[in-house]
């Protein structure tokens, strides 16, 4: 077993030991990781606002000069999304649906592209500065019933399981546009339903975590993206350890 993963489980161990949190608590850490996951998804897909702005936005629903409506939405939208994503939360794996992705994808672009929202692609797409060469659209919906079959049934640690799941849909890249947002948002809906707290991917590391993904396309060898997913959630992990300690 890898060890960055190792590290994972013994703080696993660690938190389960201050569980149940108090409440108000709990309450503190969700409403931070709300605006925080909202900014860092949102800034990795080229969205300038900044996190105090995302704040803003998010908890005061402050309109922020300079910014564009459809940057405002995507704040909005993705804190509705995390919401969303939190009470699937309360059920298992087994119990996730296609529409409970098409759901989470309609929220993501809900009044910024209403046309796409919450629906499969059907035209060829390309992914920017890239040589991956992604699935004929003709082929998504096949793919997305596999993927729900293989999420189901899959085998491996719920780090491993929601890492690859996060993979294989960005992989699939079934929709138009929204499809990072819509797999980091399927990803820590996996980790919350197995007691983990949700990977924080940084704007920082925006360029690591698209060349992991890429190299994982192009090669097979996701050893880098898995890397960079451990580190997400341990950074994460050390939040939560740190509060209730």
């Amino acid at each position: 077993m890898n060890e960055a993963l190792k590290k994972l489980i013994e703080k696993k161990v660690k938190l389960d030991a201050f569980r149940p949190l108090p409440p108000e608590l709990v309450k503190n850490l969700e409403e931070w990781f709300r605006v925080e996951l909202t900014y860092t998804s949102n800034a990795i897909e080229g969205n300038t606002l900044s996190r105090q702005e995302t704040a803003l936005v998010v908890d005061k629903g402050i309109t922020v000069d300079g910014k564009s409506i459809a940057e405002h939405l995507e704040a909005t939208n993705h804190a509705e999304a995390l919401d969303y994503v939190k009470k699937l939360a309360e059920a298992k794996r087994q119990d996730v649906k296609e529409s409970d992705i098409l759901s989470l994808h309609q929220t993501i672009l809900k009044k910024i592209d209403d046309a796409n929202a919450g629906k499969y692609r059907n035209v060829a797409v390309r992914i920017a500065g890239s040589e991956v060469i992604l699935p004929n659209a003709l082929k998504v919906p096949e793919l997305m019933a596999n993927f729900i079959a293989w999420l189901k049934s899959a085998d491996g640690h719920p780090v491993d399981v929601a890492s690859k799941a996060h993979f294989d849909l960005v992989s699939i890249h079934p929709f138009v546009d929204g499809n990072g947002r819509t797999a980091r948002l399927l990803m820590n809906l996996l980790l919350l339903q197995e007691g983990y707290p949700p990977a924080l991917i940084r704007k920082e590391d925006r360029r690591i975590y698209i060349n992991a993904v890429e190299k994982g396309q192009l090669t097979g060898n996701m050893n880098d993206f898995y890397q960079v997913i451990y580190e997400a959630i341990n950074r994460s992990m050390d939040i939560y350890l740190n509060t209730a300690e």
